[in-house]
């Protein structure tokens, strides 16, 4: 189930298996993936894929492909994975550089924030984690309303990150 939804300048929808290459170009980028744990492998993208269409069907959210309406093309990923709290979600975005400081994140997180308050009544607080290097992703949170609730460690980074909540409920 695709579930396409839009904004001023962007598309957003499910992902698709072609996606590959464009997504390889964010998730795969040492640059853009650097305060994100590192960059991926084409493989684990396409299970990415695979488990986000999943998700989507499963849960009625997942991460989307953020595409440029006036181009068509690909320029980031933008939505949510499940949280250990069943009613929470965890946003995330990533878009590739060439893309950065144009308000795409905000503008696509708005847009997810929207859908999942809509479409998913079971999903209480959003929650998001910034590595402390990096002061723009958690500028993007406060724009679109989330507000800073302390330090965690984590695991799969191997350090303490900023937490942002959000409460839809």
């Amino acid at each position: 189930m695709s579930i396409p939804f839009e904004t001023e300048r962007l598309l957003l929808r499910t992902m698709q298996g072609d996606d590959l290459e464009a997504v390889y170009e964010i998730w795969g980028s040492p640059e853009v993936m650097k305060y994100c744990g590192g960059a991926s492998t084409k493989s684990r993208i396409e299970r990415s894929i695979d488990f986000y269409r999943e998700l989507q069907n499963e849960k009625g959210y997942s991460v989307y492909t953020v595409l440029q309406k006036e181009t068509s093309a690909i320029i980031g990923v933008c939505g949510f994975n499940p949280a250990e709290d069943e009613h929470e979600a965890e946003l995330i975005y990533h878009f590739n550089q060439h893309y950065w400081g144009k308000g795409y994140a905000a503008e696509a997180s708005a847009a997810c924030l929207a859908v999942i308050r809509k479409n998913c009544p079971r999903i209480r607080k959003v929650i998001a984690a910034v590595d402390p290097a990096n002061p723009a992703s958690g500028k993007v949170l406060r724009k679109i309303g989330m507000t800073p609730a302390g330090m965690k460690w984590f695991e799969d980074t191997q350090q303490e990150e900023l937490c942002f909540e959000l409460e839809l409920a």
